[in-house]
């Protein structure tokens, strides 16, 4: 039963955090730069 329950804890933080990335990436940020084209050098666009 507990591996069950921390099963479907592990499960709910992993949809929360594709959640969560898919949601930044809509809004135009990535893992590489966040966004913030003038600290990595202009390169987003």
């Amino acid at each position: 039963m507990g591996t069950l329950i921390v099963g479907v804890i592990v499960a709910g933080v992993v949809v929360l955090v594709v959640r969560s990335m898919i949601r930044d990436r809509k809004n135009g940020k990535s893992l590489q730069c966040g966004g913030d084209c003038g600290h990595c050098g202009g390169h987003c666009h």
